[in-house]
């Protein structure tokens, strides 16, 4: 499976690299995209230095099985390049897996894809989230159909499992209010 990880500068390091390590590790083709190709992006803790493989203008939904967006200050850098924003929304829209945690949360929002979803992120975007039309548990994880969410670094196990579930074919349905025949979202 191709996964994507869409990051600027000041990216979370541990929320990129135990996603980005354990997807390898377990054969899928992962890549960075960047606003520049071949862009040099370091985390927020200076651990961690990637180059873009793809410049977001050159590539398409269609290219990857996932998206991948980890926090730190990088997504909302992202959000601001309507490019990326288009991406993520169509990687969304497609039916494939997007997994966004901690502060990647604004990028949900953007790309106008947190409206009706349950979700979790960082506790500063909540209100964030709400007001955008999410509906938002404090919980490691939350899938509602192929959105993926969690709140911090000490989650990166719930939320990594829940990708790689996800690339495995095992998306849930989409959450519905329980006690109307409907069904929860998966949550750890």
């Amino acid at each position: 499976m191709r996964v994507a990880f869409i990051v600027a500068d000041t990216f979370e390091d541990s929320e990129f690299r135990v996603p980005y390590d354990r997807l390898r590790a377990a054969g899928h083709e992962v890549s960075i995209v960047g606003a520049r190709q071949g862009e040099e992006l370091t985390g927020k803790r200076g651990t961690e230095k990637v180059k873009a493989d793809f410049a977001v203008e050159d590539v398409a939904a269609e290219m990857f099985d996932a998206l991948v967006i980890p926090g730190g200050y990088s997504p909302d850098r992202l959000r601001t390049d309507r490019k990326m924003v288009a991406l993520t929304r169509a990687v969304f829209v497609s039916g494939h897996p997007v997994a966004a945690i901690c502060h990647a949360g604004s990028m949900l929002i953007e790309a106008d894809i947190a409206d009706g979803r349950t979700v979790t992120s960082w506790p500063s975007i909540k209100t964030d989230l709400i007001n955008a039309g999410a509906r938002w548990v404090d919980r490691d994880v939350v899938e509602d159909g192929n959105l993926i969410t969690s709140r911090k670094p000490e989650d990166l196990e719930a939320f990594t499992d829940a990708i790689e579930r996800q690339l495995a074919g095992d998306i849930p349905g989409r959450f519905k209010r329980p006690g109307m025949g409907e069904t929860r979202p998966t949550t750890h």
